[in-house]
């Protein structure tokens, strides 16, 4: 249990889950230009200053199962608080901003706190707070308009993939309809071992302030494989939200080398 708190603390509504209908998710019928994609991709704004998600999570690696149910609430640029709850009682909590990464977990009485690049260091992967709210929001999480890409058709969506030469692969899979994010992956060889990390947004809805991902599918391969997946039951928007965080007393800090 301690682990999974862990991973879903640090990465990584009013209710619509009946009146909203679910977007209409075009597959790609041919090859279009690459600025194109990135523009259409992020024309799909958000347009909300304050979101809080309900949802339901389940970690799962060669060990263990776990399921529990979580908060996600967000304000647009500024901060992030997830509560993650286990029979109703918070077992753990992350704020996260742009200057660092907090979070504490009641199992084993530990808190965390630190910079993106002792995160990004231990995850293995770059992080810093737009990429973890692009996560929770459906967007790519890298800045596109950044990067060079080879545009071609993958299972009816449209992929933007990085040359081969590249350190760090990438591959972005897009829906025709709105260019909306169905698939990310980052993968890294290093020595004789890859590791990779994909991200899918099975499902989509129009909340009226912008287009979001229902369902967040987490698979991260690193010698073994570990899958995170987190459903959206519910949002409310631009609602007055508490973002309290405070460490219980005599909880022990731990650091990440």
């Amino acid at each position: 249990m301690r682990k999974f708190l862990v991973v879903f603390s640090v990465l990584f509504l009013v209710s619509c889950k009946s009146k909203q209908a679910i977007v209409s998710e075009q597959t790609a019928s041919e090859t279009v230009a690459v600025s194109k994609i990135i523009s259409g991709h992020y024309a799909n704004k958000k347009n909300f200053e304050t979101i809080n998600f309900k949802a339901s999570a389940r970690y799962q690696d060669d060990k263990q199962t776990q399921n529990v149910t979580a908060e996600i609430r967000i304000k647009k640029d500024e901060k992030i608080l997830v509560i993650v709850r286990f029979f109703g009682i918070t077992m753990a909590k992350a704020l996260i901003t742009p200057d660092k990464v907090s979070y504490y977990e009641k199992i084993n009485g530990k808190y965390f706190e630190g910079n993106y690049k002792v995160l990004s260091n231990w995850l293995g992967t770059d992080l810093d707070y737009q990429k973890v709210q692009n996560l929770f929001l459906g967007q790519a999480i890298d800045d596109l308009t950044q990067g060079q890409f080879i545009e071609s058709i993958e299972n009816n969506l449209h992929k933007l993939s990085t040359k081969k030469t590249e350190a760090i692969q990438k591959e972005f899979l897009f829906e025709e309809g709105n260019f909306l994010l169905k698939k990310e992956t980052l993968s890294q060889k290093e020595d004789s071992q890859t590791r990779s990390i994909e991200i899918a947004y099975p499902a989509h809805k129009d909340s009226g302030k912008g287009i979001l991902p229902m369902e967040i599918l987490i698979e991260a391969f690193q010698e073994h494989k570990t899958t995170i997946q987190i459903v959206y039951n519910s949002f409310a928007i631009n609602e007055d939200l508490s973002f309290s965080y405070n460490v219980p007393e005599g909880f022990e800090q731990i650091f990440i080398d």
